[in-house]
């Protein structure tokens, strides 16, 4: 593989079982384990680690079952739908983001689950501040997505991961899974962001639509009954609406993935989308040039929205919000019952805090709200 690469690239096999050797000896793997293993002496975790052989064995010891605990334990139910209209070979998967972990692990335990290869996922460097939180997501087929930086040296990384998701994709060394924006949505409001399309574009040709049409673009959308760290976003929202910047506290992303991990999700659904046909990819091209990102980006929302399952809580808040029942039909008195006492006692658990308790309120019902559309 290109050297360029090394900074970016998921582990090898020996760099992984190595990093995994880390992992084991860290204290924290005796609480991991007894949350994924709780029948195993609390040892099991480090046990397996030290016992695994490269990537594809560590996904399937320890990230297959992680997932499949994570959704008995923190879901009512959970389906996924599209896999059987996947075209053959390597694609772009690009899905909508609500939670940093779970959007690209599901899919992947999705893919298992169907006997399909796994994906090599985008994940920002912010996340890497943590060795060992970088020593287990490297090891489980991650692509490091450089943040924090600007100028030349933006300009360089952004094309060297271009190059990378192309190649990738093209050689047939693997499917990518790439969030549609930079960062997860805050106010439920999905949206593919120009400068992603632009980016995935650096490393094509002259020609758009041969650009294009060989990331071989499938959809994702993803559904969460109760939105992953729901309050940390409508917190997070509301202090930069007042005019403050907001800054992260050290390990407030880890405390994010862990929070989307155990906060319980009610029903979860997956929806493979149908991919970009090359018929769709030269109507964009045909446009003016300054046109075709922007075209792209609303092929892609349009897509993916259409993907998007809305549940009763979705509707609860949109009348809530909008101070009448115009979707009451789609939940009884007694979800709506529910998901208020569920919201109260989120909400109770940064009381005291110096936040507007009505801003605060309204910024979480709009998580919910605002994937209602109006017809």
């Amino acid at each position: 593989m290109n050297p360029a690469f090394d900074d970016i690239r998921p582990y090898n096999d020996p760099e992984a079982v190595a990093a995994l050797r880390r992992v084991a000896a860290h204290p924290v793997a005796a609480q991991i384990s007894r949350y994924l293993f709780p029948e195993l002496p609390e040892t099991a975790l480090s046990d397996i680690l030290n016992g695994v052989t490269g990537v594809d064995d560590f996904q399937h010891k320890v990230m297959d079952p992680a997932v499949r605990r994570i959704l008995e334990t923190t879901t009512t139910a959970f389906s996924y739908a599209g896999t059987e209209d996947l075209p053959e070979g390597c694609h772009l998967f690009l899905s909508d983001h609500r939670d940093i972990v779970l959007d690209p692990a599901i899919t992947q335990e999705v893919l298992v689950q169907c006997n399909l290869p796994t994906t090599e996922i985008c994940v920002g460097d912010n996340l890497l501040s943590d060795p060992l939180v970088e020593d287990l997501i490297r090891s489980n087929r991650m692509v490091k997505v450089k943040r924090g930086i600007s100028g030349r040296e933006l300009y360089d990384a952004l094309a060297t991961l271009s190059i990378y998701i192309r190649e990738s994709i093209t050689t047939g060394r693997s499917s990518v899974w790439l969030a549609q924006r930079q960062g997860r949505t805050k106010d439920g409001r999905d949206g593919t962001e120009e400068a992603l399309i632009k980016m995935l574009g650096m490393s094509g040709t002259a020609d758009f639509a041969e650009t294009y049409k060989a990331l071989r673009i499938v959809p994702l959308s993803i559904s969460y009954e109760l939105e992953p760290c729901d309050l940390l976003k409508a917190r997070e929202t509301l202090i930069k609406e007042s005019g403050v910047k907001y800054v992260k506290q050290p390990g407030e992303d880890l405390h994010s993935i862990l929070t989307g991990i155990r906060q319980p999700k009610g029903r979860v659904h997956l929806q493979f989308g149908k991919a970009l046909t090359d018929a769709e990819i030269d109507t964009i091209a045909a446009l003016p040039r300054p046109e075709r990102a922007k075209a792209l980006c609303a092929l892609l929302d349009e897509r993916i929205d259409a993907g998007y399952r809305l549940w009763d809580t979705n509707y609860i808040a949109r009348d809530i919000l909008d101070g009448n029942e115009a979707h009451a039909e789609h939940y009884s008195p007694a979800s709506k019952a529910q998901f208020l006492a569920y919201m109260e006692h989120q909400l109770a658990s940064v009381a005291g805090q110096g936040l507007d308790p009505d801003a605060l309120r309204d910024r979480f019902l709009r998580i919910y709200a605002n994937p209602v559309r109006e017809e």
